[in-house]
This record gives structure tokens, sequence and C-alpha cells, in this order.
């Protein structure tokens, strides 16, 4: 749709008396004309020695740069960009804007710094070819994350950058800024106080810069930011528990980190989740997976294996949920009974009718791995394949396929 430009009123002193346009570069000759410096570099140049304005004939040639004039210029420039976001803003607030709009909006991105975020999310989210735009703007990255060490931004002006920041996760090359104390510090803020969209983006944008060994160990180690993970495991939306599930599986490939998360009482939050008849089968697959992860270190294993009603959880989801929950949870009865021959865990799984899922197991067409780990747990609790396998009708069971 057609608009009409905005009319601006130019300061004449900003004009140059040769070209009538605002200066670029303004220069004064010895007369204390100003002119733009391109144009009477011209008139000098086409072989004239008197001032363009008052015909004095000039006692030197010298351009002289005029500052404060070009500081002057430069601050109504400046306004007058303002002034056109602003319009543009007005007519047409859900337009995405053009990449010179875009331009426009970085160039002054501290200038009304909420509306011109909203436009460039909006920017962002309308294509990759938008991203890839931003992605290559040269100091884009830089401002907006200005906004994540500021202390002072606020809540609203650090949800949009990490709303940003979570779109453009791939076009990211040097994430190494975002694990600065301070930036740590305002994606702990957004995780306390942001909305739940907001806070699903911050548990992405975390799990995205956790990368090695020591980008973990450094957010791990970051007060306050693992315990408010572990909280959101409780909370009502089901997208956020699923994000902080994957951000948990991604960090706690270290053993610190795995020591860590388990001092912040993970676990009991995980057999929570478990116990919930209408959690998701997604969510079950990554808080097994979590737990197969935990169970490899010594604090993990004893947690889980002494936990009689934990145990017992995982045994019902075998054969149950899904192949990929059944393949965890094996994994994690395996390595009590079997591996470690814990003698508490052998008794958790001998009590909760484990094994009548575990001699369905080895008849199923489940994977090879999960069928070797089914027969060395029937091996070492005890029991007589045959006779059990004779006194149970496996045609009137249902088995859910693998």
């Amino acid at each position: 749709m057609a608009r009409d430009d905005l009319y601006i009123a130019v300061p004449s002193s900003f004009r140059c008396p040769i070209s009538l346009d605002v200066m670029k570069s303004p220069v004064s000759l010895c007369t204390g004309v100003t002119y733009d410096r391109a144009s009477i570099q011209r008139w000098l140049d086409s072989g004239n020695n008197t001032c363009p304005a008052t015909m004095q004939v000039l006692e030197s040639k010298d351009l002289v740069p005029n500052r404060n004039l070009q500081r002057l210029i430069q601050i109504w420039l400046d306004s007058v960009a303002r002034r056109q976001l602003d319009a543009d803003s007005v007519r047409n607030s859900a337009a995405v804007p053009s990449q010179n709009q875009v331009k426009l909006l970085v160039k002054h991105l501290d200038i009304n710094c909420f509306s011109s975020l909203t436009k460039i999310i909006c920017f962002a989210r309308e294509s990759e070819e938008n991203r890839e735009f931003l992605a290559k703007m040269g100091g884009f990255f830089s401002k907006v994350l200005d906004f994540m060490r500021n202390a002072e931004s606020g809540i609203k002006i650090v949800e949009q950058v990490v709303k940003i920041l979570d779109l453009m996760l791939t076009k990211i090359s040097d994430k190494k800024p975002l694990l600065e104390t301070n930036c740590l510090s305002t994606i702990l803020l957004v995780l306390q106080s942001g909305n739940s969209d907001s806070q699903i983006e911050a548990v992405r944008l975390l799990e995205s810069i956790a990368v090695d060994g020591e980008s973990k160990l450094k957010i791990g180690q970051k007060e306050g930011l693992v315990a408010e993970l572990v909280k959101s495991l409780r909370k009502e939306n089901p997208r956020l528990i699923e994000a902080s599930l994957s951000f948990f599986i991604a960090i706690t490939m270290p053993k610190r980190i795995k020591t860590v998360v388990i001092q912040y009482r993970i676990i009991p939050e995980l057999k929570y989740l478990l116990s919930q008849p209408n959690t998701t089968t997604s969510i079950t697959e990554k808080a097994l997976e979590l737990l197969e992860e935990l169970s490899t270190c010594k604090e993990g294993r004893v947690e889980i294996w002494h936990d009689s009603v934990l145990l017992g959880r995982i045994g019902e989801t075998v054969l149950k949920v899904s192949s990929n929950a059944t393949e965890h949870a094996v994994a994690i009865l395996w390595s009590g009974c079997y591996l470690f021959r814990d003698r508490k865990a052998q008794e958790a799984v001998a009590s909760s009718n484990g094994m009548t899922k575990l001699l369905l197991l080895m008849q199923s067409n489940c994977s090879p791995a999960v069928r070797q780990m089914s027969g060395d747990l029937v091996k070492v609790l005890g029991v007589n394949y045959k006779l059990c396998l004779s006194n149970y009708d496996t045609k009137t069971t249902h088995i859910m396929p693998c």
C-alpha cells in the first residue's frame, strides 16, 4: 500500500550552498562559508578562485572541517531516522520490516528498543533468508548481547533478546560471549521471572551453548541456574519440562555436572514425573534417558537403586510406553542388578513383577541389546527361565512391539 513520506523540514544551515543537499562532510573556506566537501572541491578543481556564495577572491584554498556542524547534522539525521521508524510503526505495526528498515532498527537499537526488538523478531521469523541477513549484519549480535550484559535492561527487553537469540541459534558462530557471568545471570532472570515461552527459549539457548566440557561446567556452576531448571520440572507446561530434560541430558555428560545436578535433588523430580498418569511419552522417554545417564556415577546409582518405589516406576514403563522408554528402563535395571549386582536393586525388581516383563522381552522383537540385557537380568535374579515360561501363557498377554 502506498503511503506519503514524512515531510521533513531541513535547516538551511545544513544544506550545501552549491548542491542544496544536506551536507555529508561540511568544510569551511577562509571566507567563513561552509560547503559540502565534494561540491566545493569540484568548484575549485574547475579553476575557480572565489567563494561561490560571496564571490570573494580566496586568499587560501584550504578546506577546514566544520566538526561542530557535522555533529549537529548527525544528531538531526538520527532524530529524523527515529521519527521515520515511529511513523512506520504507527502506520502498520504488524508489517514485516524491509531490510533497509531493519538496518535502521539495528543502528538505533538503544532508542525505543522494545518496539525495535519486536520488529526485528517479526523480521527474523519471516524466513531463513531474513535470519541470514541479520547474521551477516556487522555489529548485530554485539548490540543484542549488550542487552544481555546490562543488568538494568529489564525483563521485557531481555525476553525479546532471548527470543531473537533463540531464532538465530544456528547462525551464531561464536557462542562464548553467552557464557559470560552477566549473560548467564540474565538467562537466570528469564527462568525466574519470564513468561513460559521465554523460559523455554532460555532453556534452549542454554542447551545450545553447552557445547563442551568447559561450557557445561560453567553453566553447571552458575549459582541458582541448575536449581531453577530443576524447579521447572514441576511446572505445568509440558514443553518447558521437555526442554529442561533435553538440557539436562545434554549437560550431564561430565561426572562433576552429574554430581551437581544430583545434589539439587533432580532424581526425586524424575520420580515424580514417572508417577504422573498424564505424563507424555516424550517426557517419560527423556526422564528415563536422564536417569540412565545419572546411574553411571556412584551418587546416582545409590539414590536410584535404593529407592524401591522409583525402581518400580521404572519397571512399569517397560513394554508400556514406547520402545525407547523400554530400552532406557531396561538399561537402568541391568546396570543396577547385573553390572553392579546391587542387592537392593535386585530385591526391588524381583518384588515388582519385573521378571514377567523381562521374560516377555526375551521373546519380543525388541533390539538385540534389550533382549541380551533382559537375559542377563533373568540369569542374575536366579529364575529358572524354562519353568517360568511354561507357567506363563504368553498367548493371552498383549506385548507392545518394541
